[in-house]
């Protein structure tokens, strides 16, 4: 049976304002935050997408963007959570190495971006084994994009999208493999905007 896996980033954080590493530390979601994860409510309610089940990272920031989408019951885990950057979290995103990071952060106590995939694969993979058919789960960016990238080979889409603040990708599960098939991202760049103007 096909499955639907909506996976999405969480909402604009006072980190991602300021430009700070923000890996497995957290910050509140700003006012623009809360508006996206709006925008993106709005978008499931306007495509009739109901979940059976909902799960995020044990990151508040995901969390939080989480309740504003659903008041579904939801279940929290530590494997969605995003890429650990070592002592470079906090910091001004300035000092990020050049792309891509590899084994960059191991020496500062982060993680291996392999790591960060077989994570999200695994825990996903657990996700869609459950008994359901659509599942939310909001994760984060570099989590996020790096899980797009161990499934890269079953898909068309393009990968190189920018994965903005509540963006929302659209996975297909059947047969243990994950193609994804749509990235929804919204355009939400004001506070006093419209919402929601999804691409």
């Amino acid at each position: 049976m096909k499955k639907t896996l909506y996976l999405m980033r969480h909402g604009q954080t006072l980190f991602n304002l300021r430009k700070k590493v923000q890996g497995w530390c957290d910050s509140p979601l700003t006012e623009l935050g809360i508006k996206q994860a709006e925008a993106a409510a709005a978008y499931f309610k306007e495509q009739n997408i109901v979940f059976d089940q909902a799960y995020c990272s044990t990151s508040e920031r995901a969390s939080d963007t989480l309740e504003i989408i659903t008041d579904l019951p939801y279940t929290r885990l530590k494997g969605l959570k995003e890429w650990n950057f070592g002592t470079f979290e906090g910091e001004s995103e300035d000092l990020n190495p050049p792309l891509p990071y590899n084994d960059f952060f191991v020496q500062y106590g982060g993680e291996d971006q392999k790591e960060v995939q077989q994570r999200m694969a695994e825990t996903c993979q657990k996700i869609m084994e459950e008994d359901n058919e659509v599942v939310l789960a909001v994760s984060h960016g570099g989590a996020c994009r790096n899980f797009m990238r161990v499934w890269e080979h079953t898909s068309t889409i393009n990968q190189l999208q920018k994965i903005g603040n509540c963006c929302i990708m659209k996975f297909e599960y059947e047969n243990k493999e994950f193609k994804l098939v749509g990235i929804i991202n919204q355009n939400v760049s004001d506070v006093k905007g419209e919402l929601p103007v999804v691409s």
